[in-house]
C-alpha cells in the first residue's frame, strides 16, 4: 500500500515501518493517521513476523506539528490525543514484537512513539526528551506514564518537568534504549534483532510478550498465574514439540507457528 508520509516493505520476515515527513517526521494528525493504517497492514500480514519502525533523515520523530498544535482546540486536541494514544496501545498490545530503530532526534511524541515499542536500538546521535513543558503543555500520548515505568518516577519527573533532552548514551544508563549503535550500523542491527526472533515460534513470542505486558500492571500472584496459564499452553503446541525435538537432535528448529 501508498502512503504520503508512511513508507513500508518487507525484508525478510520483518514488516518495516518508515516515517518520511520532511524535515522532522513531525506527527501531525495526517501521519498518526498514516501510521495507524500502516501499523494495522503488518499486524494483518501473515508474512511479517517482527515490525520495525525507524524514520527517515536526520530526525525520527521530532514532536507533534507545531503549527497543527497551535491550531489545537480543546475538542481537536482531545481527538488527536486520543488516536495517537490507541496507535501507541497497538503497537504495545501487539502480538507481533515492535522494534524502533531511532535514527535521530526523538522528542514528545517522538519519544512516546519510541516507549510504545518492544526494543529500542539508537544512533550515538541521537537525543531524547519531553520538551513540552516549554511549551506550556505536557506529554499527551502517554508519555507520563510510561517514561516512569521504563526509568523510575523521579527520573521521569525530572525529565518532563524540565524538558532537558538527554544523550544516547544517557538513554541507554536510563533503560530507555536497549542498544546505542553507529550510525551506518542502525539497520542492519536492527534488522539482525529482528530476523533473531523472527526466527523464534511466533505463538510463543506471543505469549512471552503477553505475559510481561500484562503481567507487569497485575499483583505479582496473579501475573504468576497468568505466566503458568500461558506456559502450560504452549506446551500442548506443535512447535513445542520441533523444538524440543530439534534440541535433541541438536539441529535448528523448523517452526510452524502452530
Amino acid at each position: 500500500m501508498a502512503w504520503q508520509r508512511i513508507q513500508t516493505e518487507i525484508i525478510g520476515r520483518v514488516g518495516i515501518i518508515t516515517i518520511n515527513y520532511p524535515p522532522a517526521n513531525a506527527l501531525s494528525h495526517y501521519t498518526i493517521k498514516e501510521l495507524s493504517e500502516a501499523v494495522g497492514f503488518f499486524l494483518r500480514d501473515s508474512v511479517a513476523k517482527v515490525l520495525l519502525i525507524t524514520g527517515s533523515g536526520k530526525f525520527f520523530v521530532a514532536g507533534a506539528d507545531i503549527k497543527e498544535l497551535e491550531r489545537l482546540t480543546p475538542e481537536t486536541a482531545q481527538e488527536f490525543s486520543r488516536l495517537t494514544i490507541q496507535v501507541f496501545g497497538s503497537l504495545v498490545h501487539s502480538p507481533k514484537p515492535v522494534i524502533c530503530a531511532i535514527n535521530g532526534m526523538a522528542l514528545g511524541g517522538g519519544l512516546e512513539l519510541a516507549l510504545a515499542c518492544d526494543i529500542r536500538i539508537a544512533v550515538e546521535k541521537a537525543r531524547f526528551g519531553f520538551p513540552e513543558i516549554n511549551l506550556g503543555v505536557m506529554p499527551g500520548a502517554g508519555g507520563t506514564q510510561r517514561l516512569p515505568r521504563t526509568v523510575g518516577v523521579g527520573r521521569a519527573k525530572e525529565l518532563i518537568l524540565t524538558g532537558r533532552l538527554i544523550s544516547a548514551s544517557e538513554a541507554l544508563e536510563l533503560g530507555i534504549v536497549e542498544h546505542v549503535v553507529p550510525s551506518d550500523r542502525l539497520m542492519e542491527e536492527a534488522l539482525r534483532l529482528a530476523e533473531n526472533i523472527a526466527e523464534k515460534s511466533s505463538i510463543a513470542v506471543r505469549a512471552a510478550k503477553r505475559a510481561i505486558m500484562e503481567g507487569i500492571d497485575m499483583p505479582l500472584a496473579q501475573a504468576f498465574e497468568l505466566e503458568q496459564k500461558l506456559f502450560v499452553e504452549l506446551l500442548g503446541t506443535d512447535d513445542k514439540a520441533e523444538g524440543v525435538a530439534a534440541f535433541l537432535e541438536k539441529r535448528p528448529p523448523q517452526f510452524k507457528d502452530r
